[in-house]
């Protein structure tokens, strides 16, 4: 019985190990790719490689003002996360479990809806907005987070699913709390990481979305990236591949499970 075991514990950790390095391999090459072309030189005569490409990114002011207006519209989005989306899934998780099915569909419908036909919807309303309000794309922050629905509400319902949440919200009532400070002091902190996970999806997303801002006529960072790939190729790759880089980076903030094992210390008046 325990050869038996071991050869069956062996096989499966040969086999995840197959299919991590398939996995690996699927995610790596592209970026090698990318990280080769962008150091190539821009002349056919020259050889070896250089840093070029990824000089000229800080001289490319339409690119910087791009990325500081995408982080802002990442930033609010972020906040509309954290103070609208947040305590809706925790209040529905909590009092009207009737409707989580509910509140998952709507939050899915974003996934069935192509972005063509979000934007033939949202096109009257955002010619409105740049008429009279503002024709900066940070406006474009409430598409976003409409976007970004279905992601921000897997992860928090799958962070929600892991923990007891009403043993924690009835032990804070037993204790004094009140309903704000149960849900920001006791709830909220055990689900920080679904919380982490939707705002860097919501980073991802803003540095990532092109069909909606380019056609909305709206200069957000991919609309200008693809503008500078039409004079300089090899300066388009490198800030795409910069930019990937710096959402993975995000990603490795995420507290890992390991990280996570730490006792809940809530301090209630």
């Amino acid at each position: 019985m325990g050869t038996d075991t071991m050869k069956r514990t062996w096989k499966v950790q040969l086999w995840r190990r197959f299919i991590i390095a398939i996995v690996a391999f699927y995610l790596l090459v592209p970026l090698y790719s990318m990280l080769d072309f962008s150091t190539k030189p821009f002349g056919l005569g020259n050889s070896g490689r250089t840093l070029a490409s990824w000089k000229i990114i800080p001289s490319q002011p339409d690119l910087l003002i791009a990325i500081s207006r995408s982080l802002i519209t990442a930033g609010i989005v972020m906040l509309l996360i954290l103070f609208l989306i947040v305590p809706t899934v925790l209040w529905v998780h909590l009092k009207l479990p009737a409707l989580r099915r509910p509140l998952e569909l709507i939050c899915l419908i974003p996934l069935a809806i192509p972005a063509i036909v979000v934007v033939v919807g949202i096109a009257p309303l955002y010619r409105w907005i740049s008429i009279n309000l503002t024709e900066s794309p940070i406006s474009l922050a409430a598409v976003y987070s409409m976007l970004i629905l279905p992601y921000t509400y897997r992860s928090l319902s799958a962070a929600l699913d892991a923990v007891d949440i009403h043993t924690l919200a009835e032990a804070a009532k037993t204790l004094g709390a009140s309903t704000f400070r149960m849900m920001t002091g006791v709830i909220m902190p055990t689900v920080r990481t679904g919380i982490m996970n939707g705002s860097f999806i919501a980073i991802a997303l803003v540095l990532g979305e092109f069909t909606i801002s380019n056609i909305l006529n709206y200069k957000a960072f991919q609309v200008v990236v693809a503008q500078i790939g039409r004079a300089n190729g090899h300066v388009a790759v490198a800030v795409s591949l910069a930019s990937i880089i710096f959402v993975l980076l995000l990603l490795l903030m995420v507290p890992s499970k390991k990280r996570q094992k730490e006792v809940l210390d809530v301090d209630i008046d």
